[in-house]
């Protein structure tokens, strides 16, 4: 086999191949073989009908079959050969195909860019100098005490009041005719608590358990089922019970009971452990994000079309599949797919940039993860789901699953080798908001 390539740009080939007329010769014999063995020809027994019947009924199929065959053989020895990374599916152009002779075909495919790395070690980066408040403590203890909070029924009185649970009965119509979702039985709702329509909890205030009642009230225009949006509604309520919520004392009975310590004194030191510890790990990703930026603006190069298209239908189906708080179900906000595409791209580009980067230093440094530490890793991630750990391993018995997480254990452990080689400057943290505020923490938690 013949074969020469053209450089068309740094992330681009053109593959030029002729391919010996014997081999053609070879491969239609085959792909004859592999029709005469499943064809059933009237008058002839299996595997013996003569090839120029099979021609006459196969020949189109035969003919294309060959010539996928051969141009794929063929890709596949200069891919090796010449040790080209590609990233994308080869654009074709076939010349003429016949049995026996020599035949000649051109593919242009997208390859991953030689990059030139320098300058990746000693990298200056700045970390703020950040400690836990004992405020966030006591936030987290509070945190600690409403989850182990329990609700009980209010018995000195029997209307609601702001801040209260209540379990009630509900219909609703509108122009006197039903809703989606306008009912609800032993229905528990705090009032005031941002779970229903906020004209809906506010009318439940100063009703009495018992006795039906009946509110009326106007959806807002923004409502998300916009068919009722500025509609008027009348529910019909039957409040069945009160409850309170009865937070439990911060005291060593508690400690004991949900914080698996002696004393408040030693759960206040395992909070502030954990929340140090949380600390130092949102830091970690925020020193790694500095890591990239500066390889990234440090380091020139083309991106393959094919890798950022690919980056950018991951991050657009993620989009779809998280609803938005403006409502929409999809993620979207009214935007188009287009809209989306080029909101996402920057995003995507970026992410495509930093991983040609981790991975061209991962060459460079020799960084891999062995067999044994692959495995240790998915037996870790079949542990932490439990419901699903069967088809999780399953999974991982694809080779292409198994590459794709090593691939992913190898950027975290090169990230882990550039830090380790950074030279990380502690700053003062004034007028800085503490990433331990529950805002922030959520923030990083929903990158992640």
């Amino acid at each position: 086999m013949k074969f020469d390539i053209d450089v068309l740009s740094p992330v681009q080939r053109k593959i030029r191949v002729q391919v010996p007329g014997d081999t053609v010769k070879e491969e239609f014999t085959r792909a004859y073989g592999s029709v005469s063995q499943r064809s059933r020809v009237k008058g002839f027994r299996a595997g013996k009908v003569p090839r120029q019947v099979l021609q006459g009924i196969y020949g189109d199929e035969v003919k294309s079959r060959t010539l996928a065959n051969l141009v794929e053989q063929s890709l596949r020895q200069v891919v090796q050969e010449k040790g080209l990374h590609v990233v994308s599916r080869p654009e074709v152009e076939p010349g003429d195909l016949a049995d026996g002779s020599p035949f000649t075909f051109s593919a242009v495919i997208e390859v991953k860019p030689e990059i030139d790395i320098k300058n990746y070690l000693g990298l200056e980066m700045e970390r703020l100098k950040l400690k836990v408040e004992d405020s966030q403590i006591d936030d987290a203890l509070k945190g600690l005490q409403d989850a182990h909070a329990q609700l009980q029924p209010v018995e000195d009185r029997d209307v609601v009041q702001t801040e209260d649970f209540v379990q009630l009965d509900f219909v609703g119509t509108v122009d006197g005719k039903p809703f989606p979702e306008n009912k609800g039985e032993n229905y528990l709702l705090q009032v005031n608590g941002g779970r229903a329509l906020p004209q809906f909890e506010e009318a439940l205030v100063g009703l009495k358990t018992g006795i039906d009642h009946s509110i009326t009230l106007t959806f807002p225009n923004e409502a998300p089922n916009k068919q009722l949006a500025g509609k008027e509604a009348v529910f019909s309520i039957h409040v069945k019970e009160i409850k309170t919520k009865v937070v439990p004392s911060l005291d060593d009975e508690f400690a004991k009971d949900y914080g698996e310590c002696d004393s408040v004194k030693e759960l206040r030191e395992k909070v502030r452990g954990r929340l140090e510890s949380e600390l130092g790990e949102i830091q970690t990703r925020e020193l790694k994000e500095q890591l990239l930026s500066h390889l990234i603006e440090s380091h020139d190069f083309e991106v393959p079309s094919a890798m950022l298209d690919q980056q950018l239908r991951y991050l657009m189906e993620r989009q779809q599949r998280s609803p938005d708080p403006a409502g929409s179900p999809d993620g979207t906000q009214g935007r188009s797919l287009e809209e989306l595409r080029k909101e996402l791209e920057p995003q995507a580009r970026r992410q495509v940039q930093g991983t040609l980067l981790v991975e061209t230093i991962a060459d460079k440094e020799k960084i891999k993860v062995s067999d044994d530490d692959l495995q240790k890793r998915i037996d870790e991630l079949v542990r932490s789901v439990k419901d699903q750990a069967i088809a999780l391993r399953d999974y991982y018995k694809r080779e292409d699953a198994r590459q794709d997480l090593r691939s992913q254990l190898v950027f975290e452990r090169t990230l882990d080798f550039l830090l380790e080689h950074a030279k990380v400057e502690e700053m003062e943290s004034l007028n800085t908001s503490n990433p331990l505020s529950k805002s922030k923490v959520d923030e990083r938690k929903e990158k992640r």
